[in-house]
């Protein structure tokens, strides 16, 4: 499965948790060509703040893993820049690839992922390569959809910024 797949299945699960009422972030856990998990974002629902779909689809992987060894590499997609929250369970759960569509300057953790050094006593306890910026227009779009009609709400106001993003350099 190509990265580009993976983040647009990411995007079809967020779409699925905007029709629900939640923010549209998705995420899909790929391990050997198949999608063993998928998740969005619970924050609404069930009002709280660490139901992350990122989170939630790597808790769901990890249920099925187990702690043994991993066949294959394990890739996470999310629509939206994971958190440096949801950044720590990829390293935990051995996440090998991170690819997502839209950065999060406010709480995205690609730039503490990028300089997380390695330990001689947990080596595989390592950042994943991580790869930005796919399908990141149809990303910007969801979060407009969901500004536009979320009440006005911290929410709201970041995915207005989110929104306001402007094209990265080339």
């Amino acid at each position: 499965m190509t990265p580009d797949y993976l983040v647009s299945a990411a995007i079809d699960v967020a779409e699925e948790g905007m029709r629900q009422g939640e923010i549209p972030i998705g995420a899909v856990v790929e391990m050997g060509g198949r999608i063993i998990s998928s998740a969005f974002t619970r924050d609404i629902s069930l009002g709280r703040r660490l139901v992350h779909a990122d989170l939630l689809a790597m808790i769901a992987a990890d249920e099925q893993l187990g702690w043994g060894p991993r066949p294959h590499p394990v890739r996470l997609a999310v629509n939206l820049e994971p958190c440096l929250m949801c950044v720590g369970a990829a390293m935990a759960l051995k996440v090998n690839e991170i690819y997502y569509g839209l950065e999060s300057p406010a709480d995205g953790g690609s730039a503490v992922a990028a300089t997380w050094p390695t330990s001689p006593d947990l080596p595989w306890y390592a950042a994943p390569t991580i790869t930005g910026g796919i399908r990141r227009a149809e990303v910007q779009d969801q979060f407009r959809r969901y500004r536009d009609r979320a009440p006005a709400s911290g929410l709201r106001s970041w995915a207005d910024t989110l929104v306001a993003l402007p094209e990265p350099p080339v």
